[in-house]
């Protein structure tokens, strides 16, 4: 496996091997990303080469969020990637990716960006947009693997390929999740025992709002609203809990729930000082 930090030593080791199959990280690596290196080995054409990037992107970080404390494990990461067939690390310095001041910028829909995550984090899928549009011009994949845990971003990503006309598949895995049911987040690792142990409620109060959901006769508000007063009870502070169309991410109609439209539902909330996310198809 090649741990490569420039673009330009990049193009040459990808010179010749079409039809890679990329995996955009942010590093400090669990096993819901190699879950998606797996994948992207299954998913790859025979003899492309599987890519996975380790770059943590200021664009998507707001100033108060964790950009300069995000743990960087470079050494630890291409091991892991190794052990799962991983044949190229682009692992690029800020400087490398971003050389000058990134004023041309990807500014997806605000119909789809601006509400729930975007809603909270202002800006963040303008950063995410941008850098993974930056990724697939470096990496040029045939095939890229996102997490379903990221629900909004990856319909995000979805939007831009299908609008660009770009020529690659997006592949979206289901959560990856620890014995218990809580997401893989490289942010659980900020989480003491005691929340560790109370993380699960997330989950546990998605799951509960998404079996209420499909009963009629109670308003998705007031449904949502009591979601979020039990995680409120418990400590947390929640930024949202909601029901959504799967397809756009929007409120669903009464007849919509009553006729088994598809359905997610979606969370984020802090546990002190952790900021955990969450969804569920329904």
């Amino acid at each position: 496996m090649q741990v490569i930090h420039t673009l330009a030593e990049l193009r040459a080791a990808l010179a010749g091997r079409p039809g890679a199959a990329f995996v955009p990280t942010m590093g400090n690596l669990h096993e819901g990303h190699l879950a998606l290196v797996r994948e992207a080995r299954a998913q790859a054409l025979p003899g492309a080469p599987v890519v996975a990037s380790i770059f943590v992107n200021r664009l998507q970080f707001l100033p108060h969020e964790d950009f300069d404390q995000y743990p960087r494990t470079l050494a630890r990461d291409s091991e892991l990637l190794q052990s799962v067939g991983c044949d190229i690390v682009f692992a690029p310095a800020e400087k490398e990716l971003y050389p000058e001041p990134q004023a041309y910028k990807v500014h997806p829909p605000a119909s789809l960006a601006d509400l729930l995550e975007g809603e909270f984090r202002p800006g963040f899928f303008t950063g995410v947009c941008t850098v993974v549009m930056k990724l697939f011009q470096c990496v040029q994949p045939e095939v890229a693997v996102f997490g379903q845990k990221d629900y909004q971003q990856l319909a995000v990503v979805r939007g831009m390929v299908r609008q660009f006309a770009m020529p690659l598949r997006i592949v979206g895995l289901p959560t990856v999740r620890a014995e218990d049911g809580l997401a893989l987040s490289s942010r659980n690792g900020y989480l003491s025992a005691t929340e560790r142990a109370e993380a699960i409620h997330l989950k546990r109060t998605l799951d509960a709002l998404a079996a209420a959901s499909r009963i009629a006769g109670t308003p998705l508000a007031t449904l949502e609203a009591q979601a979020m007063d039990a995680l409120r009870a418990r400590g947390w502070a929640p930024d949202y809990l909601t029901v959504r169309r799967q397809g756009d991410l929007l409120p669903p109609t009464d007849d919509e729930r009553s006729q088994g439209a598809a359905l997610v539902v979606l969370g984020a909330a802090r546990l002190g000082s952790t900021r955990l996310i969450d969804n569920l198809e329904c």
